[in-house]
This record gives structure tokens, C-alpha cells and sequence, in this order.
């Protein structure tokens, strides 16, 4: 069993930032500070352990804000420093100290969130003054889209997901997504992939409320597009193509209603346990005298504890099959016990979507 994260989070954390923080200001109550920090610190888990930490700077630091901000600003070490695993953590309680402290002081906060967010991160802080000062925080999210730092650019387009995972979803991109597009519009062809794939990773989520508009951003990224923001369109339509959209499927070349046929489907084994590994193998044929463009995935419905099935797309192969042309199709699906899915006894179907249409289905038993 993986240890808990909390074990790399231990009582060394705070007396690491007591140590920076009186590195740059000597007046600091250290002693204090981990008496506060430590009471009962080893039956907390990991972020109730950083914002305890959190709680104590702010317990501990000058009441001023700016003050406050200033000197963990000037705490902080080298962006350059090379922090590997969990190390980057130690910053997390500073920025859940300017997320709830520093709402009133824009100026000092939107420098904190710049350096931290080229250590560890700052995208789910900035969202506390998305909400707070939505104005002021886009107009310097905008400035930071053409900064130097490929973090910083990373966090205009990751700290504006609507749906960010762990986060408090931002309500005013899921109902209006037009401002965070612009964003996404300066950062379509960054050069790094690692800023490519958060735009890509936004409008996934904003496809989950508003499809339309994410085609039709898409399409209008389509003439003249590189290699590489054909791949970030890709990965952005991701959810759109596993639900079978049918203009994300069209603009990715995978018109419905393929002529396609599946010639064989097989699960072995057709009797399983749970803990085994499902073999799910088919064919795809052309039958026609075209070249067709084909997308097949699979639909496994998951038999939950109340007996209902839940739906999950597994992805499968995409093929340009010539007329009179077969493709193979192949998938490893584990049915081992896991924190995202529980597997339960009875009868679970599969169907065999080719370009998102059902062409056909069978079914499999867990025992």
C-alpha cells in the first residue's frame, strides 16, 4: 500500500518555512509559531496540515497584509531551484495565506501568485480573486499570457478552468466562457506543450457546458493550423468525441453514420472475476468503395451496488481503412478494485461505437 501523502508533509515543513521567514526577518516568533503550527498536527492530513500552517503565519506575521506578503515574498527561494516530488508543497501554505489574506491588496498579491506560481502554483488562489476583483484579476491574467515564464503563462490558462479538479468550480465561466477564450486565444500556439495542454485541458472544460461554442472555437483554430494545435484541438475535444458529438466528430474528419461494419467481437473471458483482466478484441471492415475515416471506442456499462449500470467510453483505435479494408480493434480492461470505480457481480453489456454511433454490443458476466 503507497504511503499516506501527509508522511511527506511532516512537522520539518513548518520549521523549514520558519527558517526562510526569519532568514529575510529576524523578528519572527519561530518558537511560537510551531507551538501553534504542531498542536495536533499529526492527525491532520495534508492540506488541513498546510492550512494550519497557513493559519499560523497569518497568526504569527506583521497584521498588515502587504507586510505579510512582502516577507514571504522575499522568503521564497531561487524559481531556478530544481525542488523534485513533494518538495514544491512547501509553498502551499503561502498560497493559501494570500488566497484568504491578501483579497484586499492586489498589488502584493498578484506579485506573491507570479513568484509562486513559478515554485510550486497558484491556480487555485487566483481564483479567489477571480471571484473577488474579476476585472483586475483578467487584466493581469492578460499580461501574464505574453510573460517570459512558461508557468506563469501556464497559470493564466489552468487557473481559469471552470472546472478545475480539487477546486471550487468558477461559476462565471461556466455561465459566460467568453472571457477565458480570449485568454486561450493568445495561448493557442504557445511553445510549450506544458502551456498547450492546459488550453487544451480549459476548453475540455468548457465543453461540459457549452459544446457548441468549444466546436465552434475549434473550427475557427482549424486553417492553417500547426501540428501542434491540431494536437491541442484534439485533446480538447476529448469529451465531446467519447459522448459522440457529432460536430466534434465531423470537424475531427469522423462524419456519423459510417458505412463501417464490425465483423467479429469477442470478450474473453465471457465469464470473469472480479480482480481479472477483460480481453475485448472485434474487427472493423469497409465494405464500401471509399476510403472511409473510422473512430471506434468502447461503451462498457458497469454494474453498480444497486444493481443500475454506469456508462464509461474506453478509447479504441482510429483507422483510414481503404475500400475492402479490415482494421483490428483491441482493448485490456481491468476489472481490479480501484479508488474511482468498485466493481460488483452481474451481467455488464459493451457496445461498439464507430464514430460515436452504436454499431453493436454483447455482453460479459462478473462472477
Amino acid at each position: 500500500m503507497a504511503e499516506p501523502l501527509k508522511n511527506s508533509y511532516g512537522p520539518e515543513i513548518p520549521e523549514r518555512i520558519a527558517k526562510m521567514i526569519e532568514a529575510v526577518h529576524p523578528d519572527f516568533p519561530t518558537a511560537e509559531f510551531l507551538a501553534f503550527t504542531l498542536d495536533g498536527y499529526d492527525e491532520l492530513e495534508l492540506t488541513p496540515r498546510a492550512r494550519r500552517i497557513a493559519d499560523g503565519l497569518a497568526r504569527h506575521l506583521p497584521p498588515d497584509p502587504r507586510e505579510a506578503i512582502g516577507i514571504l515574498v522575499a522568503s521564497l527561494g531561487s524559481p531556478s531551484e530544481q525542488l523534485r516530488g513533494m518538495e514544491p508543497f512547501v509553498y502551499l501554505p503561502h498560497v493559501l495565506f494570500v488566497a484568504e489574506h491578501g483579497l484586499d491588496c492586489l498589488e502584493e498579491s498578484f506579485r506573491a501568485q507570479y513568484e509562486l506560481t513559478q515554485r510550486f502554483t497558484a491556480e487555485f488562489s487566483i481564483r479567489a480573486f477571480i471571484e473577488r476583483h474579476p476585472e483586475q484579476t483578467l487584466t493581469q491574467l492578460k499580461q501574464w499570457a505574453t510573460d517570459p515564464s512558461m508557468h506563469v503563462r501556464r497559470l493564466v490558462s489552468e487557473g481559469t478552468r471552470p472546472r478545475l479538479p480539487w477546486a471550487a468550480r468558477l461559476r462565471r465561466f461556466q455561465v459566460d466562457p467568453s472571457p477565458v477564450i480570449e485568454l486561450l486565444e493568445m495561448l493557442k500556439d504557445d511553445p510549450e506543450e506544458y502551456v498547450r495542454r492546459s488550453v487544451a485541458n480549459n476548453l475540455n472544460d468548457i465543453a461540459k457546458d457549452h459544446p457548441d461554442v468549444v466546436v465552434e472555437v475549434c473550427r475557427s483554430w482549424l486553417p492553417g493550423a500547426s501540428e501542434q494545435r491540431q494536437r491541442l484541438i484534439r485533446h480538447a475535444l476529448r469529451t465531446l468525441i467519447k459522448k459522440g458529438h457529432p460536430g466534434a466528430l465531423a470537424l475531427l474528419g469522423f462524419e456519423p453514420g459510417s458505412p463501417a461494419t464490425i465483423k467479429e467481437l469477442a470478450i474473453t473471458p465471457a465469464r470473469a472475476r472480479i480482480g481479472d483482466t477483460l480481453i475485448i478484441e472485434g474487427t472493423i471492415h469497409n465494405g464500401t468503395d471509399q476510403t472511409l475515416a473510422v473512430l471506434v471506442d468502447l461503451r462498457v456499462h458497469f454494474v453498480k451496488a444497486n444493481g443500475s449500470t454506469s456508462p464509461k467510453v474506453f478509447k479504441g483505435a482510429t483507422f483510414h481503412l481503404a475500400p475492402g479494408e479490415t482494421g483490428s480493434v483491441s482493448k485490456r480492461i481491468s476489472l481490479a478494485q480501484q479508488s474511482t470505480r468498485t466493481h460488483h457481480p452481474g451481467e455488464h453489456s459493451v457496445e461498439v461505437l464507430v464514430n460515436g454511433q452504436t454499431k453493436t454490443s454483447t455482453t460479459f458476466t462478473v462472477e
